[in-house]
């Protein structure tokens, strides 16, 4: 299936959509690893089909959470600024002093042959 047939189901629909899916691919699994499976192309179709109903039950998930916005969504946006503008933002930590040369190692002695 397309993913424009699985974005006009509802989200009930999708759902036991996915739950046939997963169980397809169980059966499929198991019969491939028997090798009673024809076609073993049907386990990726079937995966596939699966992550085009998470998609559409994304989108949808997405499309009621835009239409129902928390009250509180504008005070949450505006935390950072106030937080930063009160001078609690995080401080950079200092740098080194420049200048400082780190103790060289001592050189390998060469082995006699």
């Amino acid at each position: 299936m397309k993913y424009a047939d699985f974005a006009e189901l509802t989200v009930d629909e999708l759902t036991k959509r996915k739950r046939e899916l997963k169980a397809t691919i169980f059966e499929a699994r198991m019969k491939n690893a028997l090798g009673q499976l024809p076609n073993p192309m049907v386990i990726r179709f079937a995966r596939l089909d699966v992550a085009r109903v998470n998609t559409a039950l994304h989108a949808k998930g997405r499309a009621a959470a835009a239409t129902n916005k928390p009250a509180h969504a504008a005070a949450v946006t505006d935390a950072p600024k106030k937080a930063a503008a009160a001078g609690n933002a995080k401080k950079k930590p200092e740098a080194k002093p420049k200048g400082v040369a780190k103790p060289k190692k001592p050189a390998a002695k060469k082995a006699k042959a």
